[in-house]
């Protein structure tokens, strides 16, 4: 009996150390599967929305439950596309190499980890105003339900657009705890530009699309087509900014973002042809990272000027 004991406790950490081990192992895969870095693509728009509801920087708390909201909320979408799209990924050659179809993460632990981050992700709209966690659960709905979405129309790259879109609206609701109509410009050129990415990154997936019978520009327009309507879409998204910019005010540096949209905008559509989509990779997503880093830090210091 001293034995069994003495030994049980040991057994018992040994066995903690080890889920423990495997839980952080688990963890580490998911937040690389998901590509969570990548949350700087709305995060900073959604700071721009802030901003310009509080006309300068919110309140610290406000801030913090923001970026708290953000991250979560990308985190639980970017999962449930894994988890959804599994079966897909796995009939992908591009994507077959991906967690779980290639059986580094269980589907329940995925789940699971969806759950959490919605629960993170309502637990911040909670902290910031009535209306934001009123809302939460129809934002959980479009960013979880955009997955399904090119199973059944060609147009589910702005309905991703959209989802990422909400960011700089529910921003303003976080702090002036009501919507203006006016950051909904902001929504929709969020729309348009990720829209535009996300056709020209599905043009890889061209003859994937077309025998498994999913739905994306590309498969129905043919790539040269579709590089074109990416383009329409940052077109619009660049005449959405210009908007923008009138109706709150803003000044010089404001313009010189908008400026710098474009160009780079301009180099993200050189590097790509219709019979060359080598560039679609890790960098280009990069870019697009910047254009929204960019664009945030001239309207914030131009608010910050203007005060």
């Amino acid at each position: 009996m001293r034995l069994v004991d003495f030994q049980f406790p040991r057994f018992l950490k040994i066995l903690l150390y080890n889920q423990s081990v495997a839980i952080l192992h688990n963890l580490r895969l998911t937040l690389e599967m998901i590509k969570w870095k990548h949350s700087v693509f709305a995060l900073p728009f959604a700071l721009c929305g802030a901003m310009l509801a509080a006309g300068g920087i919110p309140p610290g708390h406000q801030l913090a439950w923001i970026i708290v909201a953000m991250v979560a909320a990308r985190s639980a979408a970017m999962a449930f596309n894994r988890w959804a799209d599994a079966a897909i990924d796995a009939a992908n050659p591009r994507t077959s190499t991906r967690a779980l179809p290639a059986g580094h993460l269980t589907p329940a632990f995925v789940a699971t980890f969806v759950v959490a981050s919605s629960a993170i992700f309502i637990f911040a709209a909670s902290q910031l105003n009535r209306l934001t966690l009123e809302l939460s659960p129809v934002a959980l709905a479009i960013l979880l339900l955009y997955s399904y979405t090119k199973r059944i129309t060609r147009w589910s790259h702005l309905v991703l657009g959209f989802a990422l879109g909400i960011a700089p609206a529910a921003a303003w609701i976080a702090v002036r705890g009501s919507l203006d109509p006016r950051i909904l410009l902001l929504t929709a050129a969020v729309t348009f530009w990720v829209g535009g990415f996300d056709v020209l990154y599905a043009c890889q997936d061209f003859d994937f699309d077309r025998e498994a019978g999913l739905h994306s520009v590309p498969r129905y327009c043919g790539i040269p087509a579709a590089l074109w309507i990416a383009r329409i879409f940052h077109l619009i998204m660049v005449g959405l900014l210009i908007a923008l910019l009138i109706v709150f005010g803003l000044g010089k540096l404001a313009v010189f973002g908008v400026v710098a949209v474009v160009a780079l905008l301009i180099y993200e559509h050189s590097l790509v042809r219709p019979h060359d989509l080598s560039k679609l990779n890790a960098a280009f997503f990069t870019m697009n990272g910047v254009i929204s880093v960019l664009f945030f830090l001239f309207v914030a210091a131009d608010l910050l000027i203007h005060r």
